[in-house]
């Protein structure tokens, strides 16, 4: 079974994304911060990152230059979820190792191209 890690500091987002993910046949897990999304990421490496910009502790953005470091990070596909949407963060969040950029809110059908886009759903 496909797995993702939602990695977003909002309940709501979280839950949205869960609904969203498990009717396209993901199994899912959460973390609530970047911290707790590499920590879920040395016990199992996920196969998609869902992955929110804005969070305490640890931002998307620190949290995918660390992952991208570890053995076995370069696998993950990791599409930034954010309400960051001008070029600068766009070019960032690329030049850091994101497979893909999708502005929030979003819906079913947009998180699914998005995940085709990265070749999953």
């Amino acid at each position: 079974m496909k797995t993702c890690l939602i990695v977003d500091d909002s309940r709501v987002i979280r839950k949205v994304s869960r609904h969203i993910l498990e009717s396209l046949g993901f199994a899912v897990t959460e973390a609530e911060n970047g911290k707790l999304a590499l920590d879920a990421c040395e016990d199992l490496m996920p196969d998609v990152v869902l992955l929110d910009w804005n969070m305490p502790v640890m931002t998307g953005i620190e949290f995918l230059v660390h992952l991208r470091q570890r053995p076995g990070g370069d696998a993950p596909k990791v599409v930034f979820c954010t309400t960051e949407n001008d070029v600068a963060h766009i070019r960032e969040a690329i030049q850091a190792g994101a497979d893909e950029y999708v502005m929030k809110p979003f819906d079913h059908e947009t998180l699914q191209i998005k995940l085709q886009l990265v070749g999953f759903a």
